[in-house]
């Protein structure tokens, strides 16, 4: 049996593969995005990328190759088109990349210990939450994925008898968005072989 945390500690496996610890997802900082309704030439221009440079990669692979040329990791699967690390996630930019009935999924970290799921489709944002304030649901329609979440858990008090920590929080994002996108979050995306296309107007961080 799978533990509730199963997920998180597969995309942290996943991302950090030299000794790092949990700790660090938060430090570093983490966003993906999920589109569907559209290929990916129509949609390269708007996240910079050269899809002359597209080789293939596993999500492991990225961050290195992110930090050198800005490389993101491009995984299509199901219809959707999956892009790690994101270009963005702020709300105006992902109404934007859903006009003319696209839908759109946004999962993001930050180093403040926040984590942000979006749901948004058709230019309007359906449902956003906070994975460890489960109470606070916003959008057009924030009961609108309610029949996928039998069995997700988010973060609750910390004296309930069986309390939900912030891991566990992040697995069931995470398994959320596999049943939005009706594919295996583990197989299909976070270990499966997919892409890395370069930025060509990435620059480095300064030292």
């Amino acid at each position: 049996m799978q533990s509730r945390t199963y997920l998180y500690d597969l995309l942290v496996s996943t991302i950090f593969t030299e000794g790092l610890d949990e700790d660090d997802l938060w430090m570093l900082g983490f966003n993906a995005l999920w589109i569907k309704g559209a290929d990916l030439d129509t949609l390269a221009p708007a996240f910079h990328l050269d899809l002359a440079t597209r080789t293939p990669c596993y999500l492991s692979e990225i961050l290195d190759h992110h930090l050198d040329d800005g490389s993101r990791w491009v995984a299509e699967v199901n219809g959707w088109i999956g892009i790690v690390p994101a270009l963005f996630d702020d709300d105006a930019s992902l109404l934007s990349v859903t006009q003319g009935g696209r839908q759109a999924l946004s999962f993001s970290m930050n180093i403040h210990g926040r984590e942000y799921f979006k749901y948004a489709r058709d230019g309007r944002m359906i449902v956003s939450f906070e994975p460890n304030w489960p109470d606070r649901w916003f959008g057009d329609d924030p009961h609108a994925l309610d029949h996928l979440m039998e069995g997700l858990r988010f973060q609750i008090a910390d004296d309930d008898v069986d309390p939900v920590g912030a891991d566990e929080g992040v697995s069931s994002t995470l398994a959320l968005i596999g049943r939005i996108t009706e594919t295996d979050i583990a197989t299909d995306w976070l270990q499966a072989r997919h892409s890395r296309i370069s930025d060509p107007s990435w620059h480095p961080p300064m030292p």
